[in-house]
């Protein structure tokens, strides 16, 4: 429950300001290289929204698009992507920051962003809308697209391309044809290019030995070309190393364009050993800078060297217009860590334990991370991800987090208990019930005696707080773990707030309201000095149900007020925490005769109720009690009776959840003196029809929507046709429609 999004949001650190500005800089056009020009107008002045650009590697991809943009006079938003883009919200986040440079729209990035957010039932859509709705054409240029291979980011891209409006064009380049292609052919919508298309004639090898000062008679330009198939890379290496050698094009160039690592090796062997050393070393680096060239090496004097290499060669690729931060071409730094494999195979650790300590000194702890994950730094690596885990959940970036656990592996994370701990609060505020269950069950028998990195007091705090979370064994075990957690947790300690609203639900779950009153307004005070945003929204929301129970409409109009504005501040909209102050807002709302303003707060709170589950089951359960009476008040017994349905299945996993139980039963003889009456409104989309909904705006057959989701394609065909008859549509594009105009989907 503890939560820094409240301090992150203050300002990026500087060092990821200028690795985003590196990311979304177009780079520039190397003189002399041969244009493009032809492909780039027929691509222009075409009628298709989406130009793909598929070729193997050295074919001129990233130059061709860097031409194309050079010479659009349409606004122009670049990406260049890497593989750490590979995860859903850093991509919507990436997508969303390029187009708002070119189209003023300063607040997307954030709106994307934010704890716990559907990448893809509101961040994705909400993009799409963005470019559909843009006031000027635009071209948006993604590099590098084979980086993104994850089936979620492509099903975001999916749902951003669908966006794209006529007049406006995504120009992507990939070496392999990305999942989206068949269907992108099938309606006509796309324009492509090959390596066939791309490969250079004996004009372009001799303009290409011609920069090299190599004079080329038309018969030997015809005869290279050959030998090379017209590979662009192939050409431009055997240029380099004949006018190096002063050697014979013919004889150099290679038999065909699969000798890469041979004429890299004979343009490599030309260099100074210093020289050859650096290429080598620094291949271990995504992004290079001068600076964190030097401390990986140990050494000074990298600005000018990666200067000097961006004038002599094309393999090193300037990534902003300060060409403060470069990149190789992606196969030069493959073959430079071959080499680097090959020759001195005993330093590479020690190359990414100095890039970590690099990126954590600047700021960067997430690209530490990533190098420490090839080092034997184990506990090092473990600590750092247990820092940076909830941080990491709460900016969306789950699949990031799910990776490094991955590539930990169980053991490692098993060893290291806070972190267990940690992915045990992961699983319960994203509603993964069964997986949050299973970490409790080995946290029961882990031990810890150090101090934890994530800021709680101990492994026992820690551990008290997750267990009360889940509220296991009924609420007087809830209350003794939250209150040994309050004693331990120190007036600044950022997860103070998380032990007193623990110990505030408990003495509501045992009729102490007036107790628990009190420790909510301690809790809100606690959660604003800290930061805590998730406990503020969610102790001013029982704030509210409090006093709306004892009559004070007022009073819970405040508490609301405040609890609904921190979650429009931080995008807390999906957030397990936030539901009950949707919940509470529409039964405010229907107090006060609001028909349209209950309508859309229990649209928000029906939304966004999946991720609240038996393993959080005291929000669980007064979440749908809320929404429930609220539902009955207006005559929709149907919601209502569906909503106590889903309270059983709780209470059939935690059925010890004290007053809480009376105020089901309470519940239950409301619906059974309504019986008589005839049944009204709809039955609301289950949890399970929630989660599949926003895959319908994707084009995923049912068999792929159902491997996504881990289920049959017969369950997913039954659980469309519901969201069919629920949302009274026939078809795909009918209930994303719908379901966008009812609050379902998008922003």
């Amino acid at each position: 429950m503890t939560d820094g999004s409240g301090r992150a949001a203050s300002a990026v650190p500087e060092l990821e300001a200028q690795l985003l500005d590196a990311k979304l800089s177009v780079p520039h056009r190397r003189p002399g290289s041969v244009s493009r020009a032809d492909l780039i107008e027929t691509a222009r002045h075409g009628d298709c929204r989406v130009v793909c650009v598929t070729a193997p590697a050295g074919y001129g991809k990233s130059i061709l698009l860097s031409e194309w943009a050079q010479v659009e006079d349409r606004h122009v938003g670049w990406v260049s992507l890497d593989r750490f883009d590979d995860d859903p919200a850093g991509l919507v986040s990436v997508l969303a920051a390029a187009y708002a440079r070119i189209s003023g729209h300063t607040d997307l990035p954030a709106d994307v962003r934010g704890g716990g957010i559907s990448v893809l039932g509101r961040a994705a859509p909400r993009l799409a809308s963005a470019f559909r709705t843009s006031p000027v054409p635009f071209v948006l240029m993604l590099d590098d697209l084979q980086e993104i291979q994850s089936p979620a980011c492509h099903d975001v891209l999916s749902i951003v391309i669908s966006g794209i409006p006529r007049g406006s064009q995504l120009v992507a380049a990939s070496r392999f044809e990305q999942p989206l292609l068949p269907r992108l052919r099938a309606s006509g919508d796309v324009l492509e290019f090959a390596g066939s298309d791309l490969a250079l004639d004996a004009a372009g090898a001799a303009q290409i030995f011609s920069e090299a000062h190599i004079s080329l008679t038309p018969e030997m330009a015809t005869a290279v070309t050959i030998r090379t198939e017209g590979w662009p890379a192939g050409l431009y290496l055997a240029a380099v190393i004949a006018r190096d050698s002063r050697g014979d094009a013919l004889t150099i160039s290679g038999e065909d364009r699969y000798v890469a690592d041979y004429l890299y090796r004979e343009s490599l062997v030309r260099l100074p050993e210093p020289v050859q050393r650096f290429l080598r070393r620094t291949a271990v680096l995504d992004q290079l800078s001068g600076p964190l060239c030097d401390a990986i090496l140990g050494e000074s004097g990298a600005d000018r060297r990666l200067r000097d290499l961006e004038a002599t060669s094309l393999f090193l690729v300037p990534l902003d217009r300060q060409r403060s931060w470069y990149r190789y071409h992606a196969l030069f730094r493959e073959f430079l860590f071959s080499e680097l494999r090959r020759v001195e195979p005993d330093v590479i650790m020690k190359l990414h334990l100095r890039a970590a300590d690099w990126y954590e000194s600047n700021g960067s702890p997430g690209l530490a991370v990533e190098h420490l994950l090839n080092t034997g730094e184990r506990d090092r690596c473990v600590q750092l991800v247990a820092r940076l885990a909830l941080l990491t959940y709460q900016s969306g970036h789950m699949s990031t987090l799910q990776r490094w656990i991955a590539t930990l592996g169980p053991e490692v994370v098993q060893d290291y208990p806070p972190l267990a701990a940690l992915a045990g609060w992961v699983a319960v505020l994203g509603g993964q019930a069964a997986e949050a269950e299973r970490l409790s069950a080995f946290l029961e028998v882990a031990s810890f005696d150090l101090a934890p990195v994530d800021g709680t007091a101990s492994f026992n705090s820690s551990r008290a707080m997750l267990r009360a979370a889940m509220c296991v064994a009924g609420p007087e075990q809830m209350m003794t773990d939250a209150n040994l957690a309050a004693a331990e947790e120190a007036p600044w300690s950022t997860w103070r707030p998380t032990a007193l609203i623990l110990c505030a639900e408990a003495h509501l779950l045992v009729g102490d309201d007036e107790r628990a009153s009190a420790l909510f307004e301690e809790t809100s005070a606690a959660a604003a000095a800290q930061g805590n945003v998730a406990s503020l929204v969610l102790s001013q929301a029982e704030r509210a149900v409090l006093a709306m129970d004892h009559g004070r409409w007022g009073e819970a109009e405040k508490h609301l007020e405040l609890a609904l504005t921190t979650v429009r501040d931080h995008r807390l909209d999906d957030y397990a925490l936030s539901v009950l102050a949707f919940a509470a807002a529409a039964r405010l709302a229907v107090h006060r005769g609001n028909g349209k303003e209950a309508e859309r707060q229990l649209a928000r709170a029906m939304r966004a109720r999946p991720s609240c589950t038996y393993a959080l089951p005291f929000v669980a359960v007064r979440v749908r009690l809320q929404l429930a009476r609220a539902y009955a008040a207006i005559a929709d017994s149907a919601a209502a009776r569906h909503l106590a349905r889903e309270i059983d299945d709780i209470l059939l996993h935690r059925p010890a959840l004290g007053v809480l139980v009376d105020g089901v039963s309470e519940l239950r003889g409301i619906l059974a003196e309504g019986a008589h009456v005839a049944v009204g409104g709809v039955t609301p989309l289950t949890p399970a029809e929630l989660r599949l909904l926003p895959y319908l705006q994707t084009h995923l057959t049912f068999r792929e929507i159902g491997e996504r989701l881990f289920v049959s394609r017969n369950t997913v065909s039954s659980e469309v046709g519901s969201i069919y008859r629920k949302l009274g549509v026939s078809s795909r594009s009918g209930a994303v429609h719908q379901a966008t105009a009812v609050g379902l989907l998008g922003g």
